[in-house]
């Protein structure tokens, strides 16, 4: 059975989507076939992946799923279940709550056998899409970023009253397990780096740890521009390209001549310096995720 982990915070503009594609790019690589369902209405995730085209796309969205009205997916190592636009609307229908959750459950269960591995990019509200995701989830990875607001917010993130992690798995989900919190957007300055020292102090055992070369440390992904563009691009951070002349003058020529040129064009070094950096990192969130399968 896939081994699902619900990328997640209830707080906004944490780096989430990111995380979750790159984490799907990366599991696919290594050989374990992926699975991405997308549950955030502004459909972020699912724009970045279907420009990309390293993606095969179900023929159903999340709100097909949540309403239990799924059909059959593609093959392909990494497949994605889009978002929709009226997912933002389950929370209003209270009555069904209970339903949007077996389904996805169900759904889950269908599936699991098919893949190793199914990477969920929550919303950022605390709502029945975020209940659904840790209610079936075997694992969460919360983004966070290093200022004061994320930090004392992860008190919330892991204590909320109706959609904590402890709350969630004392009544819903006895076997969710927190993966750790992974610092996002890091920067290398002085008032980030007091943060991150508060972090480690405050919650050292919500961390992930990791090793780089012979420094022992802790997982984070620092803020690079080769990320916000290979995140525009829809491409894996390593396989990130420079720009091509044909990009560069979309008004004259074709769409096949663009991808052409695209590919042909060398990989960016500060792609391969970013990644460098973050691959410790998804190499230890991948192990936890891959020994459980």
């Amino acid at each position: 059975m896939a081994a699902v982990v619900a990328v997640a915070n209830q707080k906004g503009g944490v780096g989430k989507t990111f995380v979750a594609c790159q984490l799907s790019f990366y599991t696919a690589r290594a050989g374990a076939r992926t699975l991405l369902l997308e549950l955030d209405q502004q459909m972020n995730a699912s724009r970045s992946l279907i420009r990309g085209g390293r993606v095969a796309v179900a023929g159903f969205t999340m709100l097909d799923v949540l309403e239990g009205r799924e059909g059959v997916l593609p093959e392909g190592d990494l497949v994605l279940v889009p978002g929709h636009g009226g997912l933002g609307a389950l929370e209003r229908q209270p009555a069904r709550h209970n339903d949007f959750v077996n389904a996805l459950q169900r759904f889950l269960a269908a599936v699991g056998k098919d893949f190793a591995v199914c990477v969920m990019d929550t919303n950022p509200s605390p709502d029945v899409r975020y209940a659904a995701a840790l209610a079936t989830a075997d694992f969460l990875l919360a983004p966070v970023q290093l200022n004061q607001e994320a930090i004392d917010g992860i008190e919330s993130l892991m204590l909320h009253k109706r959609y904590g992690f402890f709350r969630m798995r004392e009544l819903l989900n006895p076997k969710l397990e927190l993966i750790g919190i992974l610092p996002n957007l890091v920067e290398a300055t002085p008032f980030q780096r007091a943060n991150l020292q508060q972090l480690v102090l405050r919650h050292p055992g919500l961390l992930i740890p990791v090793v780089r070369g012979q420094a022992a440390g802790y997982a984070y992904v620092p803020t690079r521009t080769a990320i916000a563009e290979a995140q525009a691009a829809g491409v894996p951070l390593w396989e990130l390209r420079q720009t091509s002349p044909a990009e560069a003058s979309p008004c004259d020529g074709v769409e096949g001549k663009v991808l052409q040129g695209r590919s042909a064009m060398p990989l960016r070094s500060a792609a391969r310096d970013a990644w460098r950096e973050i691959r410790p990192s998804f190499d230890a969130i991948t192990a936890r995720l891959l020994r459980e399968v």
